[in-house]
């Protein structure tokens, strides 16, 4: 891990934050190593122990012996990294669309996350508010994409990779809350279509079902 230069990405892989991490490298080409770190053992590694003792949590970008922490954080150490000098990079070179891709990345963290979890757990009248507001986030974010190809125009970027991961979930929440998002959130849809095509996304994504089966585990659902 200390091998200088080396690049290694320590995660699970049913994470949908550590899955912004790996398609983010692959989208600029960047060769990793991949190291496993099961979520479903409560207690953490000596890596993740060494490398993230603050939180004790993945993913962490380990680069030539050095972690970087945080998803969105890490998003942008390997774009400032292995994209900005190049042709190809993940945030717009324009402040404000740069500043715009930050903020709906952290609605997403902030916002549709939190809710994803309540919606899960929860039972009766709460999870029935958790749905009106999931569908509500989507709506929103169906509304910013737009007809854009990908949220940044017609490269698929920042705010491509923060939200991708976690339409791995979608059918989860279909079959969950007994709603269709082709419905609710079209563009959504073409859009998760249309990302699922570059290997950079097909490659990392995990089956729908698998990951449905995991949180219902995780969150004790019938």
């Amino acid at each position: 891990m200390d091998t200088a230069g080396e690049v290694a990405c320590v995660d699970f892989w049913a994470n949908g934050f550590g899955m912004r991490a790996r398609i983010a490298l692959r989208e600029l080409g960047v060769a990793f190593r991949y190291v496993e770190e099961d979520l479903r053992v409560r207690e953490r590694s000596e890596l993740v122990r060494r490398m993230n003792p603050v939180h004790r949590s993945v993913p962490i970008l380990v680069h030539g012996g050095r972690p970087v922490c945080g998803s969105l954080n890490i998003l942008e150490y390997i774009d400032d990294t292995w994209g900005n000098n190049k042709a190809r990079c993940l945030l717009p070179k324009d402040p404000v669309h740069r500043a715009h891709a930050r903020f709906w990345a952290d609605f997403i963290d902030q916002k549709v996350f939190s809710t994803q979890t309540r919606f899960l757990k929860s039972k009766g009248e709460e999870k029935a508010v958790a749905k009106c507001e999931l569908l509500e986030q989507l709506k929103r974010l169906d509304e910013v994409l737009g007809d854009k190809a990908f949220f940044a125009g017609d490269e698929f970027g920042f705010l491509d990779a923060a939200l991708i991961p976690f339409s791995s979930m979608f059918r989860g929440y279909e079959q969950h809350g007994g709603f269709s998002l082709d419905t609710e959130c079209p563009s959504l849809m073409r859009w998760v279509r249309r990302c699922k095509e570059r290997e950079s996304v097909k490659s990392v994504l995990p089956d729908e079902d698998d990951m449905y089966e995991l949180h219902k585990k995780w969150y004790g659902i019938e």
